[in-house]
């Protein structure tokens, strides 16, 4: 079971609360720390993550023990984040739908890479590789519960190996680890209040994770048991 918290630019262009959100993270027992490169990255965007601060991340994250990933959205970020040696790579669904030949360039490095496919409108699967874990998505912020009604039943007859979500609160994926998915995604915030951009308001608090990834890993346990 892998819980990922999607930080992605909740940041808010602030490397401190960037540092303080990665060890909220490890303290609501988040696997994954993820954060995104090459969207909102131009002058005077929130996101401008270079390789100086990329480092500074990644090093933050080795001192609380929870694993740094990105999201790489365009050639130039996919290129600096080679330069930090990351364990595995994150795949938007926007980038599966606007640049496949990226998707095929991180695939070819070797290592698991995990895709969304909320923007996916094609038949069957993108590319079909051993490392990669695909996660299904409704591309719709937020997503209600109307949204997600083509959800597996069963993620273990289907080709997707987990769940990224974007629904109010922590109730869908928890629905998801108990149709078998055993990777979600959530996006992860200390303030929804926070208006800087959309993510907050869709995100998990730290409390909301942790009771998130307490519940859904004793689920996932009683799932493998065969209860």
């Amino acid at each position: 079971m892998l819980f990922i918290a999607e930080i992605g630019m909740n940041h808010n262009g602030n490397l401190d609360l960037a540092f303080e959100l990665i060890k909220q993270a490890k303290l609501s027992g988040a696997d994954i720390a993820k954060f995104q490169l090459g969207w909102r990255d131009g002058e005077g965007e929130i996101n401008q993550i270079g390789l100086r601060e990329l480092e500074q991340l990644r090093d933050w994250c080795d001192y609380f023990d929870i694993e740094f990933m990105v999201s790489v959205i365009t050639d130039e970020a996919f290129n600096l984040a080679k330069k930090i040696n990351l364990k595995r790579y994150k795949i938007a669904s926007r980038t599966v739908k606007d640049n496949i030949q990226l998707v095929e360039k991180v695939i070819n490095e070797g290592k698991n890479t995990i895709i969304s496919l909320g923007m996916w409108n094609g038949d069957g699967l993108p590319i079909m590789n051993k490392n990669i874990d695909y996660l299904w998505c409704k591309s719709k912020y937020p997503a209600t519960p109307w949204d997600l009604i083509n959800m597996p039943k069963d993620f273990s007859n289907s080709p997707y190996t987990g769940y990224s979500d974007h629904s109010m609160g922590i109730e869908i994926p928890l629905i998801a680890i108990s149709r078998g998915a055993s990777i979600i995604e959530k996006h992860f915030t200390l303030d929804r209040s926070d208006t800087t951009i959309r993510d907050h308001a869709l995100s998990a608090t730290p409390d909301e994770f942790r009771t998130l990834t307490a519940l859904g890993r004793n689920i996932y346990k009683n799932l493998i048991i065969g209860v």
